[in-house]
């Protein structure tokens, strides 16, 4: 049970998953931070500027519209980036192995015929 479980956590599809939890991670962090260091000062200035800007209050009750705007920007960012480094390349290599993929020929090439007899006559050399 131990080693199938292993087996599992090492599997190439699990560390590339984690892989890329790790830089989408860190990825959201850094356009975030740059969502939150420009984009929301300048919205904040459009807005009227100061403490306030991006916000207005409706009997007592703040709507901070600057940080909704921020979030969306932050959610094109991110989408845009995976898909034009992720999914667009992706695509194209997965074409391009479509392309490429020939099929088997009628019969067995020389030299595969040639590996055959070395491989048969090792065992029958073993067998001695």
């Amino acid at each position: 049970m131990i080693k199938g479980f292993k087996d599992f956590l090492l599997r190439g599809n699990i560390v590339d998953l984690a892989v890329a939890v790790v830089i989408g991670t860190a990825f959201t962090a850094l356009v975030a931070a740059f969502t939150g260091s420009f984009i929301n000062p300048l919205i904040g200035l459009i807005g009227g500027g100061g403490v306030d800007g991006g916000t207005f209050t409706i009997n007592g009750q703040v709507f901070t519209y600057g940080a909704f705007i921020n979030a969306v920007i932050t959610f094109v960012l991110t989408a845009a980036v995976v898909y034009f480094a992720i999914v667009v390349p992706m695509k194209k290599l997965n074409e391009l192995r479509a392309r490429g993929v020939e099929p088997e020929p009628e019969g067995v090439a020389e030299d595969i015929e040639l590996l055959r007899e070395i491989r048969d006559a090792l065992v029958a050399r073993r067998d001695l």
